[in-house]
Parts: C-alpha cells; structure tokens; sequence
C-alpha cells in the first residue's frame, strides 16, 4: 500500500480530479474506483461526493469502524448523512433524527422487530412467498428481482399497514414501486426543492403527494374506529400515548406518516435486493445451490441464513454509511474537521481478503460457527443506527429462500452487473432465473 501523503485541509488524501468526475467514477463503478482510491492513498482516504460537494472519508479498517460505532451519535450525525432521502420520508423519519429524537423513534418501533413480532410475521412471508413461486412455471424464465419486490412489498404492506383496506392498499403498492425505482440523479436532486417543479423530480413530486395522500386517509380511517383486520404496525403507532401509563404524546398524523414511508422503503427493497443476489448466486452455483436444497428440505434454517448473509457480504446493497462531523474529531489516529462525513466502507471490508479469504467466492461456510470477526461485516450498518428490521429481514431471506428451494430449481447463466438505484445495489440486469424442476 503506498505511503501516505501530507493530506490538504486537515482531510486525509485522495484524488484531487473534480468532484463531478469523482461522483461519476463512484457511481458507474464504485467497488473498483474505492479500491485504487485505497491502493493509492491509503485506509483512510478522502473523496468529494456531489450533491454538495461533500468531503466523504472512507475507512475500511475495523478499528476505526468501531470508533465510529461507538461515536457520539450527535456530534457523529447519522440524519446529516442520510439528508437526501428527507423529501421521501420525511422529517420525523427514524433516519433523519438523531439523539433524543432518534431514540424516541425506536423505542416505539421496536416492539414491532422484537422476537416474539418477528415470529408472528413467518406466516405472512410463507403465504407471500408461496404464492408467488406457485406461479413459476418450469421450463420458463423469471426476473429474480422483479419476482422477489413483489414478495417483499407484498409482506410490508400486510406488515405495516394490515388489509383494512384493499382497495387503498392496492392504489398504494404501485406508487410506492415507483418511489424506489429512481436512479441517484433524482435522489440527488431531491435536496434541491425548486427542481420539484421540473421534470422529472416534478412526476415523482406528484406521486410522493398521492402516496401521502392514501397514508392519511388510512390514519383517518383507523382513528375513527375501523381498526385492520389483522394487528399491524400502524395500529402500534397509533396505540403510542393512548394508554394512562403512557407518558408520551400520541403521534400526529405526519409523524406517522414518515414512519410508514420509512419502512415501507427501507423494508422491502433492501430484502428484495438482498434475495434477488442470493438465487443469482446460488443459480450460478450448482454446488452451493444443492447444498443449499438439502437445507431447505431438512429445515436447517441456520445454512439458509448464511446463504442469505454470504449474499450481503459479496453485493453489500449498501456500499457505506455515513456519520457527518458536527465537531472535530479524531477516528483512527486521524483528526477530521467538522463537516467532514466519516464513512464505514462496507463495500471495502466486505472483500477484504484478510477478513474473508477468496472474497470473490460465494462461500455461505463462512457464516457457519464463530462467523466473521467483528466489524469487518456491517450490512446493518452498527452503534445506535444499527438497522431496526435486521431480525425481520434474515428472517424473510431465509423463509422466502425455503420456500424456492423446495419448490423449484433455478439456474443463473451469467453473472449479473451491479447497478446503483436509489441508493442501493441492485442486479443490473434483475437476475433472470431459469426455472427447472427439482432434482429427481
């Protein structure tokens, strides 16, 4: 690795190209352009990232990535970082607070991720996944993460807002489909309000307004008392302050709103991604897949996981996580300025062959046992901004996986590209599956 330079600003060194071409490079191929980056200057190094430019730090070494973890999660703002998804999600969204906002958030989120919920959820996930690989047909091809949104988005919409409604629901699912798939340079643009006004944030503006729109009538809806037919996540929302012994406010409408966004979001396009990677991989492996068969059939949910789990590590959906400076501060022997975004490279640790030897390879042993050291596998993020659904999502890669595998065999003939929408990786090309029946 080369010696480290004298960096400019109190920043630690990196490309001094212009923060458009930089921006670019990270976009159109950022494992490859973060890695010469770190050849070059070193673990840290410093690039300018538009909007902005901001001056995104990137550390790879476990270490610092604990230090950042274990930061002051105010002065070390996790909101300040995700600031471009604000116009989707909005103000009172559980990733665009920080301290004592933050914190109120999830404690009345979390008894909707605890183990006995997570439990409760396998039925929904089961009937979501079997219905739609009861309509894969063999001898005919399906697109892996078209096939597997439609699951997902399906188990959030029942997860967080019930059935009370179908016909609400069923006028809502395609808009939030169209929330997601956006590419970076309108979820670029959505920190700049007056590009609202123009095509094409203008048609996504619209559709955000009518996706309001449809939340605030389900709230009025359930505040009159036409509870869902079945518990959801809504009803725990609007349970909050109700209760004698409840010493919070009841959450208004918008609050809701923002937390109902969130997750509808966050929930499934993530888990889509992440199951989508996983059949390709087990596609384009004949081996792994057969293990992987045998584990479905045996119900041995702990070799399924690590399936799902090798899935993350090889295509981080998220490639970093960002912690913008609102002090000084010194993270890994290196003293950052306020302003400054410190960065955890997932996408770098993830194949950092000391970590995990042969990190081309899909190898879900590696998740066998003792697993990986600690924070060298982060798809969850860490600290106090760890992902609230972490259980909920293994818990559906592992049950939709199930129910593929003893259905059908699928097989991927190529690799797949990785392509950057929103603010995740995806199959650039979906992951198209062939679909085969089981081995006799």
């Amino acid at each position: 690795m080369r010696t480290r330079q004298p960096a400019r600003g109190g920043l630690p060194p990196g490309p001094r190209t212009p923060a458009l071409i930089q921006t670019i490079q990270a976009f159109t191929d950022r494992r490859g352009t973060f890695e010469r980056h770190r050849s070059r200057y070193g673990d840290p190094f410093t690039v300018r990232m538009l909007p902005g430019p901001q001056h995104l730090v990137l550390f790879s070494d476990p270490g610092a990535i604990k230090e950042i973890f274990a930061g002051d999660p105010v002065e070390l703002s996790g909101a300040q970082g995700n600031e471009m998804l604000r116009a989707a999600m909005g103000d009172r969204s559980v990733m665009l607070n920080d301290g004592d906002a933050h914190r109120a958030i999830r404690r009345y989120l979390m008894p909707a991720f605890s183990p006995a919920a997570v439990r409760a959820y396998r039925p929904v996930v089961m009937r979501a996944a079997t219905d739609e690989v009861d309509t894969w047909v063999p001898g005919s091809s399906v697109v892996a993460l078209e096939r597997m949104s439609q699951v997902t988005l399906a188990v959030m919409m029942q997860v967080v807002l019930g059935a009370s409604d179908p016909d609400r629901l069923a006028a809502l699912r395609p808009r939030v489909l169209r929330l997601v798939e956006v590419d970076p340079v309108v979820v670029g643009g959505w920190l700049y309000p007056r590009l609202r006004a123009l095509p094409p944030w203008r048609g996504h503006a619209r559709n955000l307004a009518a996706i309001d729109e449809l939340i605030h009538a389900e709230v009025r809806q359930r505040r009159t008392g036409h509870a869902s037919a079945t518990p959801d996540l809504l009803d725990q929302l609007l349970a909050v302050g109700t209760d004698p012994d409840d010493d919070r406010e009841p959450l208004t409408s918008q609050e809701i709103r923002d937390q109902v966004v969130t997750l509808l979001l966050a929930g499934y396009e993530t888990t889509a991604s992440t199951l989508a990677w996983t059949l390709h991989e087990l596609g384009r492996d004949e081996q792994a897949r057969a293990r992987a068969r045998r584990a479905a059939q045996e119900g041995d949910e702990e070799h399924l996981e690590a399936c799902v789990k090798e899935a993350m590590r090889l295509h981080p959906i998220i490639d970093y996580v960002a912690r913008t400076l609102r002090s000084d501060q010194r993270i890994g022997g290196v003293s950052l300025p306020a302003g400054a975004t410190a960065a955890p490279a997932i996408l770098l640790a993830h194949h950092d062959p000391d970590a995990f030897p042969e990190p081309d390879r899909f190898r879900p042993e590696r998740f066998l046992g003792e697993g990986p050291a600690a924070h060298t596998y982060l798809p969850f993020g860490g600290g106090v901004r760890r992902c609230i659904g972490a259980p909920f999502a293994l818990m559906e890669g592992v049950v939709v996986l199930r129910e593929v595998l003893t259905r059908v065999d699928v097989v991927a003939d190529a690799p797949a590209p990785t392509r950057l929408r929103n603010i995740t990786n995806v199959p650039g090309d979906g992951a198209p599956l062939r679909v085969r029946p089981l081995p006799g």
